[in-house]
């Protein structure tokens, strides 16, 4: 039961978040007995129950704070009302003579409602909205006002006649309007907080009523205390529609704990107040900063302090944020050297924060059904472990990496530093990888940022493999493919010591075929772009084969060069120079071997690719224009 400890530990420590919202998708930090819903018509009457106005909700201010039961706020389906904001069906008395298509449980949302205003800690708001309902016109009033709309048989319309931009208001939002969610305004005098969703007092009341009608307690297996028990626990920690649970005791069928204890508080006790604040929590840190993975995964990493972590399945582009990887360094060393130093400073900045004792949590959820999940992942570790290992991935892992051009910043994605672990799962698959695949690589990856360990060895080969086949992809997606290629490789073999600089001294057999393919492919994709002619070089079409069988390939690409050094004439020498300097320091018998080359080969080919392009020009080898020759001359 340590989750839900440092979960309700972190509750504790955030209170001063409880409500505030920083955007429309974050979920807030919830008080307890209450949900979040999204609404589609708000009403406002005053503080005696009479109506005065009601507006269709748009989308961005949907999201909102309602009070719930621990019955209501898990409902699936059946009989559950929240005692103040629901649905058209519980609110509305004449839900049924305006053709509403579901049953009706406006009874039972009265009567909840009624027990609540009689009550010593009855709101105004809460009792003018009792006023109101009582009248039996709400639905009514709405279309009196025409937010919802009805047809020529004074029923409800289950869809406008046709669309077009002039469609009422309400299928903006929704489907069907019979299912429209009610929100409730009251305009009381010297009041200067009428929605009932902001008014904390309120929140108050409900949370003193609600608690009060509990009256068992036992033992509390987070707290070690005799606390009011909880019947259920809160769903939703996903998304508004996530219906999984990760604590159910239901065994009215299934037998999730019969055979074994009699009641389910023999298997697990967990106090009422403790699960509502730990699940709150949960979806807080989820939507605030969880990284999802598919419809279904979710990968979250907290301080229980409240103090802001990196993302550990985060690129240095989105712990750092583009604009500080940008730079007018024309040096790659130097933008590998100025991108490490702003890693280590934002990593040092956090460690200052947290403290060496602070406890940092990473957890990862997942759901096989529709009603049950489970913890998928779980390591608690101490502030300074967890950023040192954090620290030690980006370390270990960079490369360089080229992503393309973002049409929304207007900027290349150019950036150092260790690949995100979903672009690692669409590097090694491809762009196309179902999430089952994606989900499983994350997953497989996560413990190799979290806890060290080696990273698997098939996931580098398949990314090994898919950067080697270049046919198949455009050149952006290629270049791409490379950078984390390099990456894995590179982390794969961290004894070797492989720099991201070019080593022209290291003379291994794989090695040096790489930087030989780099410098026949620059050579002919100089004189291509002196004759402005669009296509991939030969260099680049045979890279599989090239893998496969080098020396035997090298031939081939060796022979073809020749048309395009008589195009370039003298401009020339000085790259076959290096090409010729680079053979000279093979051994006769590597360079005679034709046997598969390893990733090490890619790891050379995007040094010396590097190496080739001019200072201050960062386009890659699709697009390298004639500024090559402009190093040759």
């Amino acid at each position: 039961m340590s989750w839900i400890q440092k979960l309700y530990e972190t509750y504790e420590n955030c209170q001063s978040m409880i409500g505030k919202v920083a955007s429309e998708k974050e979920v807030p930090l919830l008080p307890i007995c209450h949900t979040t819903n999204k609404v589609q018509i708000e009403i406002v009457i005053d503080h005696q129950g009479n109506f005065k106005r009601a507006r269709v909700v748009t989308k961005d201010d949907a999201r909102t704070i309602i009070p719930c039961t621990e019955s209501s706020g898990g409902r699936t389906s059946g009989e559950a009302p929240h005692p103040l904001c629901d649905k058209l069906q519980y609110v509305a008395k004449d839900y049924a003579e305006y053709g509403g298509s579901k049953n009706s449980y406006f009874a039972k949302y009265q009567s909840e409602l009624e027990k609540w205003c009689t009550s010593q800690y009855k709101h105004p708001k809460a009792l003018a909205v009792f006023n109101y309902i009582k009248k039996g016109r709400v639905i009514e009033d709405l279309i009196s006002y025409k937010a919802l709309i009805i047809g020529d048989d004074g029923k409800l319309i289950d869809k406008p006649e046709k669309k077009s931009k002039d469609a009422p208001d309400i299928f903006k939002v929704l489907k069907d309007q019979s299912e429209a969610f009610i929100r409730w305004e009251v305009e009381i005098p010297d009041d200067k907080c009428s929605q009932v969703w902001e008014d904390k007092t309120l929140w108050d009341n409900w949370i003193n009523y609600y608690s009060n009608t509990k009256q068992e307690k036992y033992l509390c297996y987070v707290t070690g205390k005799e606390l009011l028990s909880a019947e259920q626990h809160p769903a939703k920690l996903r998304n508004d529609g996530d219906k999984a649970k990760l604590i159910s005791s239901n065994d009215t069928s299934g037998f999730t704990f019969r055979g074994r204890f009699t009641d389910a508080d023999q298997a697990c006790g967990v106090g009422f107040e403790v699960t509502q604040k730990s699940h709150s929590a949960l979806r807080w840190l989820i939507s605030r900063q969880g990284s999802r993975i598919g419809d279904q995964a979710v990968i979250v990493a907290w301080a229980t302090s409240g103090v802001d972590i990196p993302d550990p399945l985060a690129d240095p582009l989105g712990i750092l944020g583009e604009d500080n990887l940008q730079s007018d360094d024309s040096d790659n060393v130097s933008v590998a050297q100025n991108i490490a130093i702003k890693l280590r400073h934002k990593i040092a900045g956090c460690k200052s924060e947290l403290g060496d004792t602070s406890g940092v949590v990473v957890m990862g959820i997942d759901s096989a059904t529709l009603g049950r999940m489970a913890i998928t992942f779980y390591r608690e570790l101490t502030g300074s472990e967890f950023l040192d290992r954090l620290e030690k991935w980006h370390d270990s892992c960079a490369w360089v990496h080229d992503y393309g051009y973002n049409p929304e910043t207007k900027k290349r994605i150019r950036f150092v530093g260790a690949p995100a672990p979903r672009d690692i799962a669409e590097a090694a698959y491809g762009s196309k990888v179902n999430d089952k695949l994606k989900k499983a690589t994350v997953e497989r990856l996560l413990p190799c940022i979290i806890d060290g360990q080696k990273i698997p060895r098939d996931i580098v080969d398949s990314a090994v493999r898919r950067a080697c086949n270049r046919a198949g992809m455009e050149g952006w997606e290629w270049n791409k493919a490379l950078g984390i290629a390099c990456a894995l490789f590179k982390k794969l073999n961290e004894e070797e010591g492989y720099n991201m600089a070019l080593d022209e001294s290291r003379t291994s057999r794989d090695y040096l075929y790489g930087r030989l393919l780099a410098l026949a492919d620059s050579l002919e994709q100089w004189a291509l772009n002196k004759a402005r002619e669009d296509r991939q070089t030969n260099a680049a079409r045979l890279m599989q084969r090239f893998a496969e069988h080098p020396y035997s390939t090298w031939r081939t690409i060796e022979l073809s060069l020749s048309p395009y050094k008589a195009r370039l004439g003298g401009q020339s020498q000085k790259r076959q120079a290096m090409i010729d300097e680079v053979k000279n320091m093979f051994d006769t018998q590597d360079f005679i071997n034709d046997k598969k080359l390893s990733g090490e080969f890619l790891l050379a080919y995007s040094c010396q690719r590097e190496t080739l392009r001019p200072k201050g020009n960062s386009n890659t080898n699709e697009s390298e224009s004639e500024t090559l020759s402009e190093t040759d001359q």
